[in-house]
This record gives structure tokens, sequence and C-alpha cells, in this order.
């Protein structure tokens, strides 16, 4: 073991994880890929590794890793009283009444289970706040809200921006910035960049080939993955720099790895009490959402919009691998990117790539890698 700025790492673990990060870009699968470990709110190891220019500067469009950090700013509206979980979002938002739609609370938002996973929007009308509001007025239900989890990739963060910029009177991507990434001193985190503020940010691109049938057969026991909203083409749709200034709140975040793992060092020392204790508590440790996922069977295990490792031996089927504590939190983002935070360990881990790879088993198999490599190194629960 060794003290690495104050706090400890298992070498050998270290040095494993390093090698499993590597991997498939000294293999030519990814194009670039950066990690960061840190603990005790410092980084304490990780690098950039991949095509040149890539340096640790370098950004990554961190997808729905944007998630949790547009929660952590509703959460901070929890606490003040102007927004409550049993609110009806349309009571806040008319315009989103429409279609039965009236019933949905805001804790349904934030859990996934408001019954409209695959609600429409994108360039051309979510540039501006008044054809976000003609889309919620459009939209409609695909179940009855309550009744069951399905990912809403993009739309439920939709709702939770135009909360904020009601009850803030401040554009989303303003009152993020004030609330969350100013406190915390996060300049590489960003929602919201111009294409002129871009050049830092590694391209998207996607990789690799599908896998085949009978590949998905003998993994999943089925012919295949529906893949929802997030299709490759989308996922570069989101990525372009010609939308990036939009700060698409479910997956349009850009950040380093550094700063991301110190968000969530952030929600684990929670400095200067930026969010109630009670709301943070609640947010990050409180499964509220125990619905089957459709496509694996497995338990949703949500509290408020992230994700808790949980103790049922499904943590690695949720981006955290197979050693990390089981009050673990965080949300992941496609193309396995991974973020959480282990309050066991007061360690938080943030891996990113500009490689979107189109062979999901595969994907999924290096997260599991890595977030696994990645617990093992600061040792077990304390």
């Amino acid at each position: 073991m060794s003290d690495i700025r104050g706090s400890v790492v298992d070498d050998e673990a270290l040095a494993a994880l390093t090698e499993r990060a590597r991997r498939e870009v000294d293999e030519g699968l990814l194009p670039t890929a950066q990690w960061a470990l840190a603990v005790d709110g410092e980084v304490v190891a990780g690098e950039t590794i991949g095509e040149a220019p890539a340096g640790e500067d370098t950004r990554f469009v961190i997808f729905s890793c944007t998630k949790a950090v547009v929660a952590s700013a509703i959460w901070q509206l929890l606490a003040e009283g102007s927004l409550r979980l049993q609110d009806r979002v349309a009571d806040l938002v008319p315009e989103f009444g429409s279609n039965g739609k009236d019933v949905i609370t805001v804790e349904q938002v934030l859990l996934h289970t408001s019954g409209f996973p695959l609600a429409p929007l994108g360039p051309g009308a979510w540039d501006t706040r008044e054809g976000r509001l003609a889309a919620f007025d459009r939209w409609r239900l695909n179940w009855e809200p309550g009744s069951r989890f399905e990912y809403h990739a993009t739309s439920a963060h939709w709702v939770l921006a135009e909360l904020l910029e009601r009850i803030d009177g401040v554009d989303h991507r303003t009152a993020v910035r004030r609330r969350v990434l100013e406190p915390l001193g996060l300049e590489r985190l960003a929602l919201g960049v111009d294409a002129t503020d871009a050049a830092d940010v590694a391209r998207v691109r996607n990789v690799g080939d599908p896998p085949s049938a009978a590949e998905w057969e003998a993994v999943l026991g089925i012919p295949g993955f529906d893949l929802g909203e997030v299709t490759d083409d989308a996922l570069l749709l989101f990525a372009d720099p010609a939308n990036l200034s939009v700060g698409v709140p479910g997956g349009g975040a850009v950040s380093t790895a550094a700063d991301l793992a110190l968000f969530y060092q952030a929600l684990l020392s929670n400095p200067d009490e930026l969010w109630d204790p009670e709301v943070l508590a609640d947010a990050t440790d409180n499964v509220r959402n125990t619905f089957a996922d459709p496509q694996t069977g497995v338990p949703a295990n949500r509290a408020l919009s992230i994700v808790l490792a949980g103790d049922d031996g499904q943590a690695h089927m949720r981006g955290f691998g197979h050693r990390t504590g089981p009050r673990a939190f965080g949300h992941g983002g496609a193309g396995g990117q991974i973020a959480w935070a282990d309050p066991g360990r007061g360690s938080s881990f943030v891996w990113l790539t500009n490689g979107l790879d189109r062979h999901l088993i595969r994907q999924w198999r290096r997260t599991s890698g890595i977030a696994s490599k990645a617990g093992a190194a600061t040792g077990p629960d304390a």
C-alpha cells in the first residue's frame, strides 16, 4: 500500500487498473480514453491514453453522466422548499400537462417511472425554450406513470431543466453552473459549450461492429438488444460540436475525468453544506425505484436520478463492477463511461472515452472490468 497525497491506495491494484484502462486503446479498439481515481477530496491517480494531442486537459462528452450533475441542482431546490417530490410537474409547467401527463410527479420524473421514455426532442426544437415547451405539449404517455421503470434517456431531464428555469428564472445551463459547478471550482466540467470553445473536446466517433445474433443469444438468450433512443446516430448528434451549446440535460455535458471525479468527491464530503445533508443522504443512499429493467430484468436500484450499486450481486449490471461497496452511487454514460463514488472508502472513479463501441457486449465487459479494478484499488470498505 502507498500513501499518495495522504490517501492509501493499493499499488498492485492500481497497476492492474492502469493496465486495464489502457487495454482497448493500446489494441486500437478505442481512439482515446481518460480516467481519474480520487480519494478524500483529491485526485490520486489517472491518465489520458490515445491519440495526440490528447492530454490531461482534454475534455470528453460525458453523455448520461450528465444526469447526476443536473439532478444535484434539483436536490438544492428540494432543500429550499421551492420544489417538492410530490409536486405535479404540470402545476409548475402547465405546458406539460396535456395528454394525461398532468398526474406525473417530480419524484416520478427523477426515478424514470413517469411513462414517457421515448418522447422526442431534437435539433430545431431543443434550441429554444418555446420549441421545448411545444414538444412537451405534444408528448404522450407510453404507460401509466408510476407503474413501471423504463430509462428516459433524455426526455425526463428536459423536464428537470425546465423546472430549474421556472424556479431560478435563468437558463438551465446557467442554473447548474451557478448552483453547482462554480461553488465547487469545477472549471473543466460544463453544460453548454459553444462550438468556438469546443476545440479541447475529443471528437466522438463510432468504432467496432455490433454483436452477432449468436453472440446476443449466448449472453442474454435473445437475438438482439433494443437500443431505444440511444442509437449510434443519436449519440453522434448529441456530441456534435454544433449541439453541445444546447446543454442537453440528460447527456450533453463535457468534462475531464478529474473534474467529474471531484464532483463525486463533493457529493461525499458536501463542502460548506452545498446540499442540505438530509436531502443529499436521501438522494444518494435511499433506493426509491426497484422496478425491474425491462431489458435486463435487474432491479433498477435508483435513488433520485442516480443508481446505487446494492448488495444483491448485480452491481456489475449497473456499472459498478464487482469490487465497490454496496452503498456506491453514480451514473454511467453511453460508450461505457463510468462515474461513481463509494462512501465506504471515500473514493470516486471516472473513466471516459470518445469511442462509442458498437459491440455492446464488449463495451459492457470493459465497463465491468475497469470498474472492478478501480473498486479494488482503494481496498475494503471502511
